[in-house]
């Protein structure tokens, strides 16, 4: 009595081979935008702290002025980390202030990182008022809208 073989045959392997790429190629753009995305909310999140932290600094001391690193009124700031995502590793962008002449504006930035996965993302930004912009294409011009802060503005 002969037995019969059991197994794939090549055809078959190749037909799964083809349908685990075409799912790969399919989820693969879509996972890195939900990345891309969780990462801008990230530095979204730490400018808002950053935010809180300058009205704590303008509540102790009646001004901006100061909050930046070596007690400068623009650059890097020192009442808070200055990069995000403000634990872990991997940060994906650099928070900046710049306060302005008399002390009682300030603009924060969160700036991609060169050669970071955020690198071609846009500057957020985020003023003393609550006014948010995110400047997509780097062109120096802000889209001025809540919705702005996420991927909904026009």
């Amino acid at each position: 009595m002969i037995k019969k073989q059991r197994g794939f045959t090549l055809i078959e392997l190749m037909i799964v081979v083809a349908i685990i790429a075409i799912l790969a190629a399919v989820a693969l753009p879509n996972y890195q935008k939900y990345v891309k995305s969780s990462k801008r909310a990230d530095a979204q999140g730490a400018l808002m702290g950053l935010a809180q932290a300058m009205e704590r600094h303008y509540t102790q001391r009646g001004s901006y002025f100061g909050a930046a690193k070596d007690g400068d009124d623009d650059g890097a700031p020192g009442i808070f980390p200055s990069q995000s995502p403000l634990d872990g590793n991997n940060k994906s962008y650099d928070l900046t202030m710049d306060v302005s002449d008399a002390g009682d504006t300030y603009e924060l930035f969160a700036t991609p990182i060169n050669g970071g996965t955020q690198e071609n993302d846009g500057q957020l930004r985020l003023s003393s008022s609550g006014e948010r912009g995110w400047d997509r294409d780097n062109d120096g011009e802000y889209a001025d809208n809540e919705l702005c802060w996420s991927n909904s503005c026009n």
